[in-house]
């Protein structure tokens, strides 16, 4: 995939509308509000610095949050304004709003060099419209747009869409850098490939696993995810968490996840793959497309788990006892993953093995990450959570890729076109 890059665009002295990724969650500490994370700022610094080495000046947009089109105190871009300068050790002064003659005055008498960050452009209804008029007003403050903000790529937002629609734009280097690392999951993966797939829910993640099945060598699945495929492998599971059947009404559609895994599970019994010669893990194991727990860390309840124990998936139905839930894979599984992860020369990981936020149900997810980080394979991950749980038990700058994207990323990876990536296409 060829993009329009910032290194092919006349900059010198031009004002660059820069669309940045900074839908940051801020939290009072004692009345200080602060970023939770800054991973998005800090990605987007080598494409500050070079549009300012090229003399621009920078109109920072983004939004924050769901505001529903009204100012929302909690969710202004101070605190972001106030990190970036940290950053840069340069000001960044913060405009009340996003559009207007005050916005439009501030521009027209900044000096070349110098940045503005404008409000959330989602205190307006215009922008989750992609209403053009809203986005002829923002645009009508730069010359050029530069894109950063891959997380929202896949958004018809008049930030995203819109300002594309009326100025020449290009992508900055943090979402090259994005397109580039999970195109690669896509097109030429190095072999053995696994997918490991975990969190709560498998909605989101449905279109990018059946994408990804017939490119993939293997999928290692937990989490909640994992608990569909119980289910669907005729095991009982308890209290286990499966998210509900959606139905869409208005579509007349019924969406199943169990009956989802089952299908993907009858696929998995007509796979060409030797997954032993690849894999070369001998005869101890026997592999599958689709690899679920062996053992699970179940508790006596969820919200409130007291007592803890593990029990076997592999030769038992009857895996999870009624009332309990599994929490986290179990040790054989860990060691399982273990292996496969290292056997492994490309790992794509989205979503924690299991409710990692308390100790006792997090040495699976710890056992993955710490497993990528050792790895000498192309290692990618992607989502919040994957993130955290990556960052809280393994050094996260072995991995070749963070993905600051979540729902962006799963899209791209099930083969959507995502609108940003569209428009930038050379």
């Amino acid at each position: 995939m060829t993009l329009r890059t910032i290194q092919q665009a006349d900059l010198d002295g031009k004002t660059i509308l820069y669309r940045s990724p900074y839908d940051i969650e801020v939290v009072d500490e004692n009345g200080d509000k602060k970023l939770v994370d800054d991973s998005r700022i800090v990605a987007t610094i080598p494409t500050l610095k070079y549009l300012l080495e090229h003399n621009c000046k920078i109109v920072i947009l983004t939004y924050v949050g769901r505001p529903n089109g009204e100012v929302v105190e909690e969710l202004r871009t101070g605190p972001h304004a106030k990190r970036l300068s940290e950053l840069l050790n340069k000001p960044v002064p913060k405009l009340d709003d996003c559009v207007g003659p005050q916005v439009t005055d501030h521009i027209k008498n900044m000096q070349p060099g110098e940045l503005v960050m404008l409000e959330n452009t989602r205190f307006h209804e215009g922008e989750v419209e992609d209403d053009d008029e809203f986005a002829m007003e923002l645009s009508k403050n730069g010359e050029v747009v530069v894109f950063d903000a891959f997380p929202q790529a896949h958004r018809f937002h008049a930030s995203v869409t819109g300002i594309m629609r009326h100025l020449p734009s290009y992508a900055g280097f943090s979402f090259i850098k994005e397109v580039d690392a999970l195109s690669g999951l896509l097109e030429n993966p190095a072999r053995p490939f696994t997918v490991i797939i975990g969190g709560a829910k498998i909605s989101d993640k449905v279109a990018a696993i059946s994408n990804l099945y017939d490119i993939a060598d293997m999928f290692i699945v937990g989490g909640g995810v994992a608990n569909v495929f119980l289910k669907a492998a005729g095991k009982e599971i308890g209290s286990s968490f499966i998210e509900d059947v959606y139905v869409d009404a208005q579509k007349g559609e019924k969406k199943d996840w169990v009956e989802f895994a089952k299908d993907i599970l009858s696929r998995d019994q007509s796979t060409d793959r030797d997954l032993e010669t690849l894999y070369e893990l001998g005869s101890q194991y026997t592999l599958h497309r689709v690899q679920y727990p062996y053992d699970l860390i179940v508790a006596d309840s969820i919200n409130n788990p007291q007592q803890v124990k593990e029990v076997r998936s592999h030769d038992n139905d009857d895996v999870v006892p009624d009332g309990w839930a599994a929490l986290d894979i179990g040790g054989d599984t860990q060691q399982l993953y273990r292996s496969i992860i290292a056997k492994s020369r490309t790992v794509f990981w989205n979503g924690p093995m299991g409710m990692f936020e308390d100790e006792r149900f997090a040495s699976g997810s710890k056992t993955v990450g710490v497993a990528m980080a050792d790895s000498s394979a192309q290692t990618v991950i992607a989502g919040g959570d994957t993130i955290a749980a990556a960052k809280r038990y393994s050094d996260i700058s072995r991995f070749s890729h963070i993905s600051l994207a979540g729902g962006a990323a799963l899209e791209f990876l099930a083969g959507n076109q995502l609108p940003a990536v569209e428009m930038l296409q050379a």
